[in-house]
């Protein structure tokens, strides 16, 4: 039976008496009942274990690095604290970083969320609970002391209300079409945007290959970040490319098929990434000077998969690949020309365009007015993904005006970013121990 939006947003609202607003705020930080460290051990698995040192060294950077790398242990935080009951298609890991610039399947460029390894349904507020967390540790990074930094996570929550209010008024399908076209004003976006305009593959073309001796183009080897990949395994590698042809749609699969594979690579990812199996082919099209370069990055279980509310048992026996790119086209408007999946051995992959005029967001270009600014942004981005693939009427009723459930996520913000400071402090502690260890 359908329901109307009025009653929706009803049902949204009568959902603070089982979960108020204020409860939303509380971390509980002595009813935690896990050691941080062995969770973030624990979220390694099946990835390569040579490159684990490397992850840790770039989680060792800062408290906000070490937040970028950690997004299991803020998963098991969620778990175990009280939740909306209301669920969207979540981010996973939204975070001020993983925003960034992109070019659309028809060329334009557009600032959204660029990244979905950790994609899965859950709790709306848990993607907004870790971006508000975000503006914390990434502004203190930049310079920005804590009153200005909860300040702007206060803008970032309000932001997302008021948006949430405005998508729930729209027509259904005006909310799946909505392009969100003001952020070109603000300096981090245009910084973003100017980064993309010169990541063209082209450019890869002169970045990562080089000449061989028949004046072909291969992959050069610049270890420890990017090397070349050979033999049986590119033959693997290459192989699994056919099942990946197969999941794209007929249109799409015409311009696969008029490229061909010129050679493999294999690159060390992000921050986040760091261990898991991401290869790069290089694929010529009518000629060198018509290149591209596909992504075929491993995924593994979400984050959040086993701690999700209520029974969820389909979760580990799904693709995760296919996890990632059906969670990135219900949180966004328009995604990759080339987005798929495949499966190389017993391991799942998704398959993207690798840096086709893609940019990122500079932490230095946060300081000033750069941070609360990208809050606004930040607000409507993730108020749309949640909308597209959610009820945004029920999450209205339940947010209200937004003023006071701006103020509780803030303070949770606050303490949670206390609480992945105190994790870090930990986490260093545990590399003098030898417990973790990292590249120097």
């Amino acid at each position: 039976m359908n329901i109307s939006a009025r009653e929706r947003v009803r049902r949204g609202k009568r959902g603070r008496e089982q979960v108020s607003r204020g409860a939303l705020a509380e971390l509980h930080p002595k009813q935690r009942g896990f050691d941080p460290m062995d969770v973030l051990k624990a979220s390694t698995k099946d990835r390569v274990p040579q490159l684990l040192p490397v992850k840790y060294a770039r989680m060792k950077a800062s408290p906000f690095a070490f937040f970028r790398g950690a997004v299991s242990i803020m998963a098991a935080d969620l778990g175990r604290l009280v939740n909306s009951g209301l669920q969207v298609q979540l981010c996973g890991d939204a975070h001020l970083q993983n925003l960034g610039s992109f070019a659309t399947p028809d060329g334009k460029l557009v600032f959204d969320l660029n990244d979905f390894d950790e994609t899965i349904r859950g709790p709306w507020e848990w993607d907004v609970k870790r971006m508000a967390t975000s503006m914390i540790l990434a502004g203190q990074e930049c310079g920005h002391d804590r009153p200005g930094c909860k300040d702007a996570a206060a803008a970032f929550v309000e932001s997302y209300c008021r948006s949430i209010a405005a998508f729930s008024e729209l027509p259904i399908l005006g909310v799946a079409r909505y392009q969100i076209h003001r952020e070109k004003r603000i300096q981090p976006i245009q910084a973003a945007l100017r980064q993309s305009e010169r990541a063209r593959p082209l450019d890869l073309l002169k970045r990562f290959t080089e000449r061989d001796s028949r004046g072909g183009r291969r992959f050069r080897d610049s270890r420890p970040r990017f090397w070349r990949i050979r033999g049986a395994k590119a033959g693997e590698i290459l192989g699994s490319l056919e099942a990946y042809r197969k999941n794209l749609a007929p249109e799409r699969r015409h311009l696969f098929d008029l490229f061909h594979a010129v050679d493999v690579g294999f690159k060390v990812v992000g921050t986040g990434s760091v261990g898991l199996r991401d290869y790069v082919v290089l694929f010529e099209g009518n000629s060198p000077d018509d290149p591209m370069f596909l992504q075929i990055k491993q995924e593994v279980a979400s984050a959040y998969a086993n701690v999700l509310p209520g029974p969820h048992p389909h979760q580990a026996q799904q693709h995760q690949g296919r996890r990632a790119a059906d969670g990135q086209r219900a949180i966004q408007p328009i995604s990759d020309l080339l987005l798929g999946w495949t499966t190389i051995g017993r391991h799942h992959y998704v398959v993207r365009q690798l840096n086709d005029h893609k940019g990122s967001v500079d932490l230095q270009k946060l300081r000033g007015r750069g941070l609360s600014s990208l809050a606004l942004v930040a607000g409507e981005l993730l108020a749309r993904g949640h909308a597209r693939s959610g009820d945004a009427c029920a999450i209205r009723g339940y947010c209200g005006s937004g003023a006071r459930m701006a103020k509780m996520l803030r303070d949770f913000a606050s303490a949670y970013a206390d609480q992945t400071e105190a994790d870090y402090g930990a986490f260093i502690a545990a590399i003098k121990s030898g417990r973790i260890r990292v590249n120097q």
